[in-house]
């Protein structure tokens, strides 16, 4: 990495957790959302532990899914609020690069304290302990993706006024094949059959997404604000 990278991308997560900690009441806005759902799926499927245990590991991923969408339409249009975006364009590094290290503070803002927080929830679920293993691993190979991919989506529509829903309707298809298989992962391992080929479809696709995603976004920000 040239000096030049490195130092753009240290301002930009100083200047994002900056701005994340003077609003923190909003930063913790997808947590608790993520808490809310896996609550809701604990009182709607009653207290046997056997049945929640079950449906444990797709309930968990759907509220990191969710939880990680709620945020999404933040991502760029703060920034193309105040100009920073025509600055980013102007700037001596590539602007995916840019957009690769926003999307890593939001996923690291957003998404990593539910990844870390997951045992916990796991616990008022009954998740089978050794069901956990997978489904952490299915998660850190998958909620980085998720985050890439939001990213070109946001991207696609920052020029737009009040998108969120729209945001909403593009990503969740995108979103789709990645819950598919991490949450099938974790449904493999409990039949007893092996969890490496979802892991490394979703690691695969972890691989081209930070090859692609920043790429893609970037060219959706230049169109949106030519």
């Amino acid at each position: 990495m040239t000096p030049g990278l490195a130092s753009a991308a240290r301002a930009l997560l100083v200047r994002d957790f900056r701005l994340l900690w003077r609003r923190r009441g909003d930063a913790l806005q997808p947590a608790l959302f993520a808490v809310l759902v896996v609550v809701l799926f604990a009182l709607a499927l009653g207290g046997d532990a056997e049945q929640l245990g079950g449906s444990a590991a797709a309930v968990l991923w759907v509220a990191v899914l969710l939880a990680g969408l709620l945020g999404l339409d933040t991502l760029f249009r703060g920034d193309a609020e105040d100009g920073s975006l025509e600055q980013w364009m102007l700037a001596p590094v590539p602007l995916a690069w840019l957009v690769a290290v926003r999307t890593f503070s939001h996923w690291l803002a957003t998404v990593a304290p539910l990844v870390l927080a997951t045992p916990l929830l796991g616990e008022l679920l009954h998740l089978p302990r050794a069901q956990l293993p997978v489904l952490l691993a299915s998660l850190a190979l998958g909620t980085p993706l998720l985050s890439l991919l939001g990213a070109v989506v946001a991207a696609l529509t920052v020029g737009m006024r009040r998108s969120g829903i729209l945001l909403g309707l593009l990503a969740l298809p995108l979103y789709v094949p990645v819950l598919v298989f991490g949450a099938g992962s974790v449904a493999a391992q409990a039949q007893g059959l092996d969890p490496a080929g979802a892991l490394l479809l979703l690691a695969a696709g972890l691989v081209v997404a930070l090859v692609l995603a920043p790429l893609a976004a970037a060219a959706a920000i230049r169109i949106a604000l030519s």
